[in-house]
């Protein structure tokens, strides 16, 4: 197999990275290091530019890519599709939890900004509860169902049971659809009506229910859904 050792120094992504840090690297490099070995005919860097076009060019691309579809590059074995996957999945929580630090969401871009990376790539629905305090601090977060392609069940029970524990004054409701278009169903507005309702009469305000696409989003409180 081909390692860097094999490689002439100045395209040796790891002695590089040494060299100059790892803002240094391109893209295909930076794959490289994670990737390791090559084959006979074929180098780290190599098999790292397959993955990106197989992603649409893009290192975010990778992160819709399935072990199965990691797999299918040539030089990329199961071993190494399930780092890459896991890779994937650190970025993702890192990111979340560096931009959950004080976060304070009080407006729909704000939050479509701070979950739109996250949800975007995801197959199957997601719908999460943000818990506000009364000055509109974000205090808490939870997933309270994931559901199918096509549809996604949203318990009021389970809204306001996460609501109360957590003491919110506020909450905010966001999912995705995972076909990347975000136009509000006649279930998610009929949802939405019910949990607004409820949290009037136990105090607990329901300030929005965002929908995430796929680099788009609704806000069914700037369409008029959720009324002030």
């Amino acid at each position: 197999m081909s390692k860097f050792s094999e490689l002439p120094d100045e395209v040796k992504p790891y002695e590089k990275c040494l060299k100059e840090g790892p803002q240094a690297l391109s893209d295909e490099e930076l794959m490289a290091v994670f990737i390791r070995l090559g084959t006979p005919d074929r180098s780290p860097v190599d098999i790292a530019r397959d993955l990106i076009s197989l992603s649409g060019g893009s290192l975010v691309g990778i992160m819709d890519l399935g072990i199965g579809q990691l797999k299918s590059v040539k030089g990329i074995g199961e071993v190494k599709a399930v780092l890459l996957s896991c890779i994937c999945e650190l970025s993702k929580r890192l990111a979340k939890q560096s931009r959950r630090h004080g976060a304070r969401l009080q407006t729909p871009d704000d939050i479509a900004d701070y979950y739109m990376e996250r949800l975007r790539h995801e197959r199957q629905e997601q719908v999460w509860v943000c818990a506000f305090d009364t000055k509109l601090s974000l205090i808490g977060e939870k997933m309270i169902s994931l559901g199918t392609v096509s549809a996604s069940m949203i318990s009021p029970a389970e809204v306001f049971r996460f609501s109360l524990n957590a003491n919110a004054a506020s909450i905010i409701l966001v999912h995705n659809h995972p076909s990347g278009d975000p136009t509000p169903s006649r279930d998610d507005i009929d949802i939405t009506n019910k949990i607004y309702g409820l949290g009037v009469i136990m105090n607990i305000r329901l300030l929005d229910h965002v929908i995430i696409g796929d680099r788009r989003y609704v806000s069914l409180h700037r369409t008029g859904v959720i009324k002030d």
